[in-house]
């Protein structure tokens, strides 16, 4: 199954969010904070990002567009995880590189279809 990268700072997203992709066979990584995700990336090359946007450190928006400027990353899909739910934010996630968007609370069933979309499983 895949290996997924989860950039979230707040804990009990963190553990609810990984509890249950894990659940659903997916191996998931945890980063605390957009560097932490950045370094990361290097290290374990996952398959998929799952990026909160509002970081400590680094912020979503920053660490996406680093990503998706270096072609040894460009090519991994990153989805914004956002509490932001106005169409403005939505555009700039995508602007930033995100290649999908969901928003807080994360509704598991929308999740799961863009993590197989982006993967080429649906």
């Amino acid at each position: 199954m895949a290996n997924l990268l989860l950039v979230e700072d707040n804990e009990l997203n963190r553990d609810m969010l990984s509890r249950r992709l894990r659940k659903r066979g997916y191996e998931v990584e945890i980063a605390v904070d957009g560097q932490e995700g950045l370094d990361m990336v290097k290290s374990t090359r996952p398959d998929l990002i799952l990026m909160d946007m509002s970081l400590p450190v680094v912020d979503g928006w920053e660490a996406t567009r680093r990503l998706k400027a270096d072609p040894a990353t460009s090519d991994i899909p990153v989805i914004a995880l956002t509490a932001h739910a106005m169409a403005s934010d939505r555009e700039k996630a995508l602007e930033a590189g995100c290649d999908a968007y969901e928003t807080k609370p994360v509704e598991l069933p929308s999740l799961l279809a863009a993590i197989e979309k982006l993967l080429g499983n649906s």
